[in-house]
């Protein structure tokens, strides 16, 4: 297994980075925000990981050892390969990712391209309580959306829930917490009226 390289950047492109090593060009897959990081015909250090195929040997590449043990954390959900876990990490940095898991976050996990529905529960049934963090770092926290329980509670009260949704994101255009689900609420049926329908 090729856990780091360190080299020369050779040529940083939109997905991947080459790496001169001893005279030996390494074409690596990163995500954005590494290769943001990274300057040509500078010296560069990555840790990495190598998924063997029957047709193909692939280079992934992390600006630190806990992004890539994330990396590896996340293929061992069904359903999640390397380019999807890959896809995961250019999303959400691995702070926000176990914060977002923690959370049960599945709308925020469904903003990542190739994460569906299944995949985000099998993600969240697999890894809830599993991600660590590296020492002494915390996890931030996410704010829960809990507007849609607003827009359920006026559907329950009589209202369609078209114009339910719509008085919410008129009164709470950003997400809310549960702590203020009553008074969002109360802002809505203040929006809403008496008007039924």
């Amino acid at each position: 297994m090729i856990a780091q390289l360190t080299g020369t950047v050779l040529h940083v492109g939109a997905s991947a980075v080459v790496l001169d090593v001893g005279g030996v060009g390494y074409r690596i897959l990163a995500t954005p925000a590494t290769l943001t990081t990274l300057q040509l015909h500078r010296e560069a250090s990555l840790a990495t990981h190598l998924v063997v195929r029957e047709d193909s040997l692939t280079l992934f590449g992390f600006e630190s050892v806990h992004e890539r043990d994330m990396f590896e954390t996340l293929q061992s959900v069904q359903g999640v390969g390397p380019r999807l876990a890959l896809a995961l990490l250019a999303v959400h940095a691995p702070h926000t990712l176990a914060a977002v898991i923690a959370a049960g976050d599945v709308k925020a996990l469904q903003r990542v391209p190739g994460v569906g529905a299944k995949v985000a529960a099998r993600l969240m049934l697999e890894l809830g309580g599993k991600l660590t963090l590296p020492d002494g770092a915390e996890v931030p926290p996410v704010m829960a959306d809990a507007r849609e329980q607003v827009a359920d509670a006026l559907v329950a009260l009589g209202w369609q829930s078209k114009a339910a949704t719509a008085a919410v994101e008129q009164v709470a255009p950003e997400p809310i917490g549960d702590d203020r689900v009553a008074a969002t609420l109360r802002a809505a049926l203040q929006a809403l009226g008496g008007s039924r329908g």
